[in-house]
């Protein structure tokens, strides 16, 4: 078992009650505003402007109000009316102490809202940033999800904002328009699971775009909802209360909407990290971004409905971290590269009029360039990488001979966990020593 901050988002919480509505809304006669995202993780990452700064905000539609943590000096930003709350999530940990606000502006293109409430975490540990290999600074969800109908093209990055009494539905012989169960501010749709090759059993799922993460489950013999022989145990992620474990494995299908998904990756989550949260209602777990990212969805909140069309990843296979190695960036360091001047020395082989032959020799000059240090921030227990001899800390250098500098940080896990089978060579740094590790990708079940 081991201990690491996620990226999976996981922040449902119980928030405090803010006595009155905000909205968000399009300049008038305007019909929809198109914002482009970042897909990382199966996360969508967008920009918002709060109070003139501008910030980077996961869509989280498991999440009431705008919540915003990792505020550093570089992009600090002025919050308005300020007073203190404690706030509750998931977690194995207590309800943390955060700053509730109100009547800020957002602006997301030219969507406005001149009364924002949100609230502040100033726990420094909740930092998704080096995970993800990008700044990420909050995550917003409901007050979108109410104010328009949402349309997210996974394939294209784009999040289309419809003004929903403008906004005309249009059905798609390939596309599939489910009910959509709005409670307490989190939505719902129906779908079934097939465990082991059993009968598929009806299931009761929050739609929750700011989890990384494919299906979770809550077991329930009762209902037929029992964990899978073939299992690991895993640390799921992160919440605003702490730490959330569970069991990962697979199931042998996921069905939605007439969608059905084969051998979909799944989680058990412990239920003692959903302690924080009064009220689950009789849902039996979540779908997220590995899943949702296989369909363009539309989100009408306001007439109760989500049309799924699936997509070009519908068929990519679900990712496992094969390696058993986790990432993030951990600050910078210096490299030296070598450079040539491509004005050199010529060197004439022929006779002094004629040039014939010759010979450039280059000036080779050294330069230093800033990088990203990416270090090993955790190990899964019996897996490839620590078979081998990695340990946490280690500094990646080189991934089979790649210089991982020149690349992203999920550029480099994708080199790590390409496919079973594979032999994976990583160059490491430890105590001021470069070692070489080698180990080949094994399937997980």
């Amino acid at each position: 078992m081991y201990r690491r901050i996620t990226y999976y988002i996981l922040f449902l919480t119980c928030l405090p009650f803010f006595g009155w509505a905000q909205t968000f809304s399009l300049p008038h006669g305007e019909k929809v505003q198109k914002v482009r995202f970042k897909l990382i993780n199966n996360l969508i990452i967008m920009p918002i402007d709060v109070n003139g700064v501008k910030l980077s905000f996961i869509l989280d539609s498991g999440v009431n109000k705008p919540i915003l943590f990792n505020i550093s000096d570089q992009d600090s930003v002025q919050i308005n009316n300020v007073s203190e709350v404690t706030i509750r999530g998931l977690g194995d940990g207590e309800p943390i102490k955060a700053l509730k606000s109100k009547q800020n502006f957002f602006e997301i293109g030219e969507i406005r809202n001149k009364d924002q409430a949100l609230y502040v975490v100033l726990d420094k540990a909740l930092n998704l940033s080096p995970s993800l290999g990008v700044p990420v600074h909050g995550i917003i969800g409901y007050d979108l999800f109410r104010d328009f109908v949402i349309e997210i093209n996974y394939v294209k990055k784009t999040i289309k904002f419809h003004d929903p009494e403008l906004y005309q539905h249009k059905e798609h012989k390939k596309s599939k328009t489910l009910p959509l169960v709005i409670e307490r501010n989190k939505a719902y749709v129906e779908g079934g699971i097939m465990l082991n090759d059993s009968e598929t059993v009806p299931v009761r799922l929050l739609v929750d775009t700011g989890s990384s993460d494919a299906v979770w489950l809550f077991e329930d013999q009762e209902k037929g909802l029992e964990l899978p022989i073939k299992n690991y145990e895993d640390f799921l992620g992160r919440g605003l209360s702490g730490n959330i474990f569970g069991k990962r494995t697979k199931v042998n299908s996921f069905a939605i909407g007439g969608f059905t998904l084969n051998d979909a990756k799944a989680a058990f989550p412990d239920i003692a990290s959903f302690g924080n949260i009064k009220n689950l209602g009789n849902r039996n777990g979540s779908i997220g971004g590995e899943v949702l990212k296989r369909f363009n969805i539309v989100f009408d909140y306001s007439k109760n409905r989500v049309t799924f069309r699936k997509n070009v990843n519908f068929r990519v296979p679900f990712q496992y971290n094969l390696a058993g190695i986790e990432l993030q960036h951990a600050g910078v360091r210096y490299i030296a590269e070598s450079i040539s001047d491509a004005g050199g020395i010529v060197l004439n082989e022929g006779n002094e009029r004629s040039f014939g032959n010759v010979q450039i020799l280059m000036e080779h000059k050294t330069r230093l360039s800033l990088v990203p240090e990416i270090i090993v921030s955790a190990i899964r227990a019996g897996s490839p990488a620590e078979e081998a001899g990695l340990k946490e800390g280690d500094l990646i250098l080189a991934v089979n001979g790649k210089r991982i500098h020149r690349y992203k940080l999920q550029e480099v896990m994708k080199m790590l966990n390409e496919k079973e089978g594979k032999r994976v060579k990583v160059l490491i740094e430890r105590y001021n020593s470069d070692i070489l590790f080698t180990f080949v990708l094994k399937k997980l079940f």
